[in-house]
């Protein structure tokens, strides 16, 4: 299983219910459909539309947008189409006269909601900015009252996304939620763009008042919730902004990028070239760097439409295929057990090939094999995550029918226990502190290890428990001979191949095209 996803984004189509722009529409579905025929095989494809989808919220203008979104739906490239609200699709209580309720009408998220994508570890993180922004403006200036309700707002939005991210549901994840790729996707830009200085309303410089209020405190609240990408419209012009804060974790206080902790901040043009703009939409592909490494990254290619062309070109031309590369900044790279349990939950019924594969993946590591000197932190680690892993393979296969020994998958279960409480006893770790770690679920490797002693309590005979450990391996290896693999675990480790390819054979490279 491929950890990786492509994001479409368009935005600021103005819909008005007219017709006059579904040529415009036909144009960019085209090039759209084009593009994505090229990561027709990713797993997670997501069609995002930040926001203005209508210019004004007519119930024409409101059935052409639904009708636009079934169009791009029809063309089968999307697993999934979502969208957040913009300043022209909601209005004021006094302006609303003959106007639908945009958030109803099209289902947008009224302050924030969070997508999970358990197979890609994405989670699209939907945010309403609409009171967060100076969104009505009639001229160039701004009273101090309007100015501090648009703070407190972006207060309030700072909130609402730690809120989202913290939400009931996260309990559903199989991925530990330090390891999620996080998204963010709003209308209003929090970073001031240059490409937006020279417009104006009313003859005045306006991008000083179009972006968010109190962007850096957004920012930072959006940089502590591991915020890896924000996407935004609202301004019809394309720009790319690297955000970057000094990391509270980083344990070197080099200027390298392991100190530092980046959001990447893209925009959106509108898609149908409004108001005289150049059109553009973008294409974001998450996935491994390339075959042999771990390493992810974003891969973004711009395109975009001249006023007076009639088809979309990469707008990074100068680049190799006009895509930009961006380092993901933290290692997205999946524990074997992480992977395991996102299989076993992403699967229908279970066959006995799958479970076998499992399986091997989950146990074809050093802790459970015959170590020199074992590492004990990095075992109760192992052994934690595996157990959590097994209870989602041992759920799963009671549900798939007969065919599956129950007994020996409980069984199994009973000996990783033993070994989590073997070795959490070398570490001098008692079983309210045990209970804690393990109530926890899935955990990075990391996060667990700062958590735990590193090292044998004093006192303890390391020998003995480590003839007891291999004992108990060698027990669980019998049970693991009784569902038809035969490991050899508890004896000499086997040569690994490199991970990377393991995991990703078959797969192409990530091109982001």
């Amino acid at each position: 299983m491929d950890r990786s996803f492509v994001v479409a984004q368009i935005s600021d189509l103005h819909l008005d219910g007219s017709g006059r722009l579904l040529p415009a529409i036909e144009t960019l579905r085209a090039a759209i459909c084009e593009k994505m025929a090229d990561v027709a095989a990713v797993p997670d494809r997501i069609l995002l539309i930040t926001g203005d989808l209508v210019d004004d919220p007519t119930p024409r203008a409101l059935d052409e947008a639904l009708a636009v979104i079934a169009s791009f739906r029809q063309t089968g490239l999307f697993t999934d189409i979502q969208a957040v609200a913009g300043n022209h699709d909601v209005k004021r209580p006094s302006q609303r006269a003959g106007r639908h309720d945009a958030y109803d009408y099209l289902h947008l998220p009224r302050t924030a909601k969070s997508v999970y994508y358990r197979q890609a570890g994405l989670d699209l993180v939907l945010l309403d900015s609409n009171r967060a922004s100076f969104v009505a403006l009639a001229s160039g200036t701004v009273g101090e009252s309007a100015y501090k309700a648009m703070v407190a707002d972006s207060a309030r939005l700072s909130a609402e996304l730690a809120g989202s991210i913290g939400s009931a549901g996260r309990a559903d994840y199989a991925e530990p939620v330090d390891n999620l790729v996080r998204v963010l996707a709003l209308h209003h830009h929090p970073l001031p763009q240059a490409t937006g200085e020279g417009k104006r309303f009313l003859g005045v410089p306006d991008e000083p008042l179009m972006y968010l209020a109190a962007p850096a405190t957004f920012l930072e609240a959006a940089t502590s919730l591991n915020v890896d990408l924000v996407l935004h419209g609202h301004r019809h012009v394309e720009g790319l902004t690297r955000y970057s804060i000094p990391d509270p974790r980083a344990t070197s206080g080099e200027t390298g990028e392991a100190f530092w902790r980046t959001i990447y901040v893209l925009s959106c043009p509108s898609s149908t070239g409004q108001a005289g703009d150049d059109a553009g939409f973008n294409l974001v592909h998450f996935g491994p760097a390339s075959h042999g490494r771990t390493e992810h990254r974003f891969a973004i290619t711009r395109f975009s439409r001249l006023r007076n062309d009639a088809a979309f070109r990469p707008l990074d031309s100068n680049l190799p295929g006009g895509v930009i590369r961006l380092p993901a900044g933290r290692d997205f790279s999946r524990d074997p057990a992480v992977q395991s349990a996102i299989e076993a939950a992403s699967s229908g019924a279970l066959k006995r090939d799958q479970v076998a594969a499992i399986i091997g993946r989950l146990f074809r590591r050093g802790s459970f094999y015959d170590e020199a000197e074992p590492n004990w932190a990095h075992a109760l680690y192992t052994y934690v995550v595996s157990a959590h892993a097994w209870t989602e393979l041992e759920r799963k296969a009671a549900r798939s029918g007969p065919g599956f020994d129950i007994d020996v998958l409980a069984a199994v279960k009973t000996l990783l226990g033993r070994l989590i409480e073997e070795s959490a006893e070398v570490l001098g770790i008692d079983r309210a502190q045990l209970g804690e770690l393990y109530g926890r679920g899935l955990i990075n490797c990391n996060d667990f290890l700062r958590q735990v002693p590193r090292l044998p309590c004093e006192g303890v005979d390391v020998r003995l428990r480590a003839r007891q450990r291999l004992q108990l391996l060698r027990e669980l290896d019998h049970q693991v001979k009784a569902l038809g693999l035969d490991l050899g675990l508890g004896g000499q480790a086997p040569p690994q191949q490199p991970p990377a390819r393991q995991e990703h054979v078959g797969r192409p490279p990530l091109t982001g095209r």
